[in-house]
């Protein structure tokens, strides 16, 4: 890990397109971005170039919230995911920019996941082990594959 930026990287045993939705659909999203002890509302994702997003995390345990939004920068179905972060909270100030890669492989796909601009206040290490939750929950969505 390097100063405010955060990289992540994952073997899945999915297919690129089933963890790009998980990245895409609302309720998919919902149900792993928010890390351990979180619950996440998508008040709105119109997922595309130039298409915006807002969420909101919610603690459980104290109640309490934050919500964040972005707008989609770059949309390659399967393959490639780019978005900008801002924190409603004036006191995180900043854009962050999120880049997700996806690429095939014998066993699933690779994953890899780089997050930069992460306001100071906000512990780089403590941005990193949310992310660990949170992919740790995605596979858990992903890798199942339930028939009906």
């Amino acid at each position: 890990m390097s100063e405010n930026k955060v990289s992540l990287h994952r073997v899945v045993k999915a297919s690129p397109e089933k963890i790009f939705r998980a990245f895409t659909e609302a309720t998919a999203i919902a149900s792993w971005l928010p890390p351990y002890g979180f619950l996440c509302t998508v008040h709105n994702m119109d997922v595309k170039v130039g298409g915006t997003f807002k969420m909101s995390f919610h603690n459980f345990t104290t109640g309490n919230g934050h919500s964040f939004g972005g707008e989609y920068l770059e949309v390659k179905p399967g393959e490639f995911l780019k978005y900008t972060d801002k924190f409603d909270d004036p006191n995180l100030p900043g854009v962050m920019t999120t880049s997700v890669w996806l690429q095939k492989t014998l066993v699933g796909t690779e994953l890899k996941v780089l997050q930069e601009g992460i306001p100071e206040v906000i512990p780089v290490e403590m941005c990193y082990l949310g992310w660990q939750e949170s992919l740790d929950k995605l596979i858990k969505l992903v890798e199942p594959e339930i028939r009906d």
